[in-house]
């Protein structure tokens, strides 16, 4: 057990056979288990995913539809909570999360006074990164920006999943997003509760070039205005005006 309580690693699947099992092998064998524990959300897979987990030491929480990443998220927030976790570590299971940085992690909460420590695949530059997608990377820089300036932060990496959250300050956030634009309102919440956000470095990694957000959400220019949508949205709620935009330009 860390200095600072349990922690809950979990893991958001969907449509993921190909590699959960070798994930949650890497996560078990990195991760002290004696320290942790493993949750898996499946978000109403439809593939071999839930044939994959049978029997899997983890615990396992199925929906019968597919919900949204930030459901999950949330899901797994509020398990963590339930159940008396103090921390909660997120990792995603396509392997653009890299297990070995777990340690990372976990030393950071030991030793860091955090509410939040974040991965960012922007921090550091590494020779081993791979290059991401032209028009990810650009709506990253965008959102980035954006809310540093109008919210006071100083992160580089809006989007990374790759996170670990003090679940009893966390349950102060009023989040409710279920889709991929989850991190735009945690960010909103989390200026306005004045958590205390540190970065880390994690390793750029896009093993599937190919893997897409699905429907209207892979054309950029409809996935920006989404994300910025739910950061306009969060901020009226409470009361707050509009973030100013930057340049929109998208380099094709």
């Amino acid at each position: 057990m860390s200095a600072n309580g349990r922690v809950l690693i979990g893991i958001p699947v969907y449509n993921e056979e190909e590699t959960v099992s070798r994930v949650i092998d890497e996560v078990r064998r990195v991760a002290n288990v004696s320290q942790t524990d493993v949750l898996v959300v499946d978000d109403g897979s439809t593939d071999g995913t839930s044939q994959a987990l049978v029997g899997q030491p983890v615990h396992v929480i199925r929906s019968a539809e597919n919900r949204g990443y930030g459901w999950a998220i949330r899901h797994m927030l509020s398990w963590a909570a339930q159940h008396e976790f103090e921390w909660l570590i997120t990792i995603d299971c396509d392997e653009q999360h890299e297990p070995a940085s777990i340690p990372t992690f976990l030393k950071a909460i030991e030793q860091d006074n955090a509410d939040v420590i974040s991965g960012s695949r922007y921090l550091e530059s590494r020779p081993e990164d791979d290059a991401p997608p032209v028009d990810r990377r650009r709506i990253n820089q965008l959102m980035t920006t954006e809310l540093n300036r109008c919210l006071g932060l100083n992160i580089t990496d809006a989007f990374c999943g790759f996170k670990a959250y003090r679940v009893p300050a966390c349950q102060k956030l009023e989040l409710d997003r279920d889709g991929y634009d989850i991190p735009m309102q945690f960010w909103v919440e989390v200026a306005e509760a004045k958590l205390r956000v540190t970065e880390i470095p994690v390793r750029l990694l896009y093993p599937d070039e190919n893997r897409t957000f699905g429907g209207e959400l892979d054309d950029h220019s409809v996935r920006l205005a989404h994300y910025r949508r739910a950061v306009t949205e969060q901020l009226a709620r409470r009361g707050k005006a509009p973030c100013p935009e930057v340049d929109t330009a998208l380099t094709s």
